[in-house]
């Protein structure tokens, strides 16, 4: 009995030796497997969800966010293999429908006849259904697909492409009108990010107007530069996101239509697109004329107002940021201001800004003809980067902190500063 134990004990030695080998090729062999979107992927279908995370499909694997290794899909959407043995999805969008929640930022997946719907990645009851039980008049076995909220189109709507042609869906009405679209490649899947429409063929995008299917600029551009991060590939002026503590600003400013911004050195980022990520861009994308930065930012009835130096530049807001005729002009011409201005800010509602230089706050009014100073306080702070008014009151950034005023008039008449505050990666997208 004994030696037909120590003869076991051996046996099973042996075979967890000679075993560990093979189990760590297996792993191997399945990380050598998954595909690698830098290598350059058509992607299946492209989607966020509803927290603004987007999923990248490719066969049974996706990528969640820009960067990261493929995952079998199934991870976080496992009725799509586990219950229906499906591998793949032909298309996705995330609905936009406010006036119904009980669909609005629901996942809708296609496959083939098919449509899956997702809250929370939790495959909803009634699901899967056929397609033309929830979009009448919608093709089956589609390439892609993409929502398209009213303003951006005439009204909420989906754009659902098959080969050339482009079935727009009105969620109100349930109706259909097809149209072709040539000149677009065929998109094997597609993107609504930060108001923009993409359509992905093979591993590049290209950017169209989803009303009229008008391609501006010069594409295809290759995905890698813009949606994932790969080694050697990128752009933004090769920004990456600082530490909190580190993070400094040169100006910040809410544009009429709810749009913040801040600026720092040659880029800048929008911060009220924290559902579709937050991303740097040169400056000189949206303002191709201000190249050199910028040293304070006001938004004003519709227009922005970009400071650098002793020159301002206005732009009409609602035209895509176009640069008014005249412009760039003095601080002293447009303001009637003289020296270097620090911050600026303008409060909603208001007509005035306010002009931070040094340990002094200038209030200028914007509807006097000519614009003059009409009064000039001190500020108990010195060495003020940027400033934010709106409807939580004022924050003056200095470095990596603020100090928040409740009101313009609590502003005015404090003789001490507040206690400053950290800035917070849910603030400015740093890291904490």
């Amino acid at each position: 009995m004994e030696l037909f134990t120590k003869t076991l004990f051996l046996c099973l030695a042996l075979a967890l030796t000679n075993g560990a080998p093979a189990l760590q090729q297996d792993a191997a062999v399945e990380d050598a497997a998954l595909p690698d979107r830098c290598e350059g992927i058509e992607f299946d279908a492209i989607t966020p969800d509803e927290k603004g995370t987007t999923f990248f499909f490719k066969g049974p694997h996706l990528w969640k966010g820009y960067h990261g290794s493929a995952q079998p899909s199934n991870e976080h959407f496992k009725e799509l293999d586990d219950i229906h043995n499906i591998g793949h999805v032909d298309a996705a969008f995330r609905m936009h429908n406010i006036d119904n929640p009980d669909k609005h930022d629901h996942i809708y997946f296609f496959l083939d006849d098919k449509v899956f719907s997702y809250y929370n990645h939790t495959l909803e009851d009634g699901y899967p259904k056929q397609i033309q039980d929830d979009f009448p008049g919608v093709p089956t076995h589609l390439d892609s697909a993409v929502e398209c909220p009213k303003g951006e189109c005439m009204a909420d709507s989906v754009l659902f492409f098959k080969g050339h042609d482009v079935h727009l869906y009105d969620i109100t009405t349930k109706t259909v009108k097809t149209k072709t679209w040539s000149h677009l490649p065929v998109c094997t899947s597609a993107l609504r990010w930060l108001e923009h429409y993409y359509c992905f063929h093979g591993h590049n995008f290209t950017r169209f107007n989803p009303v009229s299917g008008e391609v501006n600029g010069t594409y295809p551009k290759d995905a890698r530069n813009y949606f994932m991060g790969c080694a050697d590939f990128g752009h933004g002026g090769g920004y990456r996101p600082r530490k909190c503590s580190e993070v400094k600003i040169d100006a910040i400013t809410t544009d009429d239509a709810g749009k913040t911004y801040f600026f720092a050195g040659p880029i800048y980022m929008r911060l009220d697109t924290h559902r579709d990520g937050l991303h740097a861009f040169p400056i000189t994308r949206a303002w191709k004329e201000v190249t050199n930065g910028v040293d304070a930012v006001f938004s004003y009835t519709d227009k922005i107002y970009l400071i650098k130096d002793d020159q301002v530049y206005i732009y009409k807001a609602a035209a895509h940021y176009t640069l008014i005729e005249g412009y760039p002009k003095t601080v002293k011409e447009e303001l009637g201001v003289e020296g270097r201005v620090d911050a600026a800010f303008v409060c909603p509602d208001d007509n005035t800004v306010h002009i931070i230089q040094g340990q002094r706050i200038l209030y200028v009014d914007l509807t006097a003809t000519p614009r003059a100073v009409t009064q000039n306080l001190p500020l108990p702070l010195d060495g003020i980067d940027a400033a934010l008014c709106n409807a939580k009151g004022i924050d003056l950034f200095k470095g990596p902190q603020y100090y928040h005023y409740e009101s313009p008039m609590i502003l005015a008449m404090g003789r001490m500063a507040p206690l400053p505050e950290n800035i917070t990666s849910t603030m400015m997208g740093c890291q904490d």
